[in-house]
């Protein structure tokens, strides 16, 4: 009888452990009659709002420089006036219906970036030709448009809410394979400084992000949208995914999908300062705990930072309550705010804390777009902006916008290309470099693309 006993008591304390799991676990775990732990119910519902992005893209090949010799093209009987050859490329990503209406989808830029077509396939087997609604490679999201009905959309999630160790569901396209769910948790937040994008705060998870991946979603288990995959970190180009995957949180998505809708385009917001980040001597010096804040260096006159009352030595703590971790979270912040919106910043100033109002105001761009060499026409050339990640870091101009098709396009110039010397001379603005370009044949480019640097010849 004891044994018996104790066996019904082991039983009974299992079955009530059972029922408080259940109880405790989203619904989306468990299949309709409740036998099976599943995220089939969930994913039911998400993978139609997930989306196959196909692109195609016609690209210039580059003669070899002998065949602009007229001594080689006489010899080898080459005609003069040849057309310019091109090659066929295509690429495929993934993207999320954003709003079903309007028939608008969310994808990362680089994903369409240089497209001709853009091409977007359904799961129920539909594909339509998509328009370009607005990019920004800054912060590497995009919106197209779909001419399509009975459409479903994710509903987006609040990503602040977020936590290291929820569990969260990566769906996309990888390989072309069609569509595929890997699962993790969100294993850390507010990553940034790691060089992918100009604005960084980038939710990392273990759930496999591969190729093709990019532009999908990243949803919590109630099938919501927290994030747009978008990178991963490999020690090696063939080293695959290791486990540390990069998404763009939801609310910042939204924030920019709703410029693009208004706009086109990101009109982005500046305070008019530089900063850096508090090390522990700073921290020391100014009785700070280290790792919080940004110390302003430097304020632009007339700027909102300037207007607001803000000092050099400064430190300023969190914007709008959100605590700033770096230099970095303040530049983010305050690019991804909309123009002449007003913010509240707790700033700490000889030991004192303060808390000052700033409206922050548009970057103005100056900019040439009127054309300094016939191979540059198609193309806008600006100063660094203020609030560029490169301000204050190097000298160049910004290529700010590529028409498709221009000469500066078929050159190879792209969107935030930073050129720093034109025929091995340096370039300091940019009226420098419209005097370096002017009445020169053919021009050489050192440029810093995508952080790295390289060389472009255009004849």
């Amino acid at each position: 009888m004891t044994k018996l006993k104790t066996s019904l008591i082991w039983l009974a304390a299992l079955s009530l452990i059972f029922q408080v799991a259940h109880a405790a676990l989203p619904s989306a775990w468990f299949s309709n009659n409740g036998e099976m732990p599943t995220l089939a119910p969930m994913l039911d519902q998400s993978k139609p709002a997930v989306v196959n992005i196909a692109t195609l893209s016609h690209i210039r090949v580059r003669n070899n420089p002998l065949m602009d010799d007229p001594f080689f093209r006489r010899f080898l009987n080459i005609p003069q006036q040849q057309q310019p050859r091109h090659r066929t490329k295509q690429s495929l990503g993934s993207g999320v219906i954003f709003d079903a209406k309007k028939g608008l989808v969310l994808t990362n830029s680089h994903v369409i970036q240089r497209a001709d077509q853009i091409t977007v396939s359904l799961t129920d087997g539909r594909s339509f030709q998509a328009e370009l609604v607005g990019s920004d490679p800054a912060t590497d999201v995009a919106l197209i448009k779909i001419p399509a009905e009975d459409l479903t959309a994710l509903t987006l999630a609040n990503s602040d809410q977020l936590r290291v160790g929820d569990f969260v569901v990566a769906i996309g396209n990888p390989f072309g394979l069609g569509q595929t769910v890997t699962s993790g948790i969100v294993s850390a937040l507010g990553r940034s400084g790691l060089g992918i994008e100009g604005y960084e705060n980038f939710i990392q998870t273990d759930a496999s992000i591969n190729p093709g991946n990019s532009g999908g979603a990243l949803v919590n288990l109630r099938g919501e949208l927290v994030g747009i995959n978008t990178a991963i970190f490999s020690p090696g180009q063939r080293a695959g995914n290791i486990g540390i995957g990069f998404a763009i949180p939801s609310n910042m998505v939204k924030q920019i999908s709703d410029q693009l809708i208004e706009y086109g385009e990101v009109k982005r917001a500046y305070l008019g300062v530089q900063t850096q980040d508090i090390t522990d001597e700073l921290a020391s010096a100014f009785n700070i705990p280290p790792g919080q804040g940004a110390v302003i260096t430097s304020i632009q006159k007339g700027s909102a930072a300037d207007e607001a009352g803000l000092q050099i030595g400064d430190v300023i703590t969190s914007v709008d309550g959100q605590k700033l971790r770096s230099a970095d979270s303040l530049r983010n912040t305050v690019g991804l705010l909309m123009v002449a919106q007003t913010i509240n910043m707790d700033i700490l100033r000889n030991g004192q804390n303060k808390t000052l109002k700033a409206t922050v105001k548009e970057i103005k761009k100056q900019t040439q777009q009127a054309p300094v060499h016939p191979k540059l026409s198609g193309a806008s050339f600006g100063d660094i902006e203020p609030g560029s990640p490169h301000y204050g870091k190097i000298n160049g101009v910004v290529v700010y916008d590529v028409k498709r098709s221009s000469p500066a396009w078929n050159a190879g110039l792209k969107t935030n290309d930073i050129i720093t010397s034109v025929n091995k001379g340096k370039v300091i603005s940019l009226e420098d470099f419209k005097k370096r370009v002017r009445n020169n044949g053919t021009l050489l480019f050192n440029l810093t693309r995508n952080r790295r640097a390289m060389f472009l010849i255009l004849r």
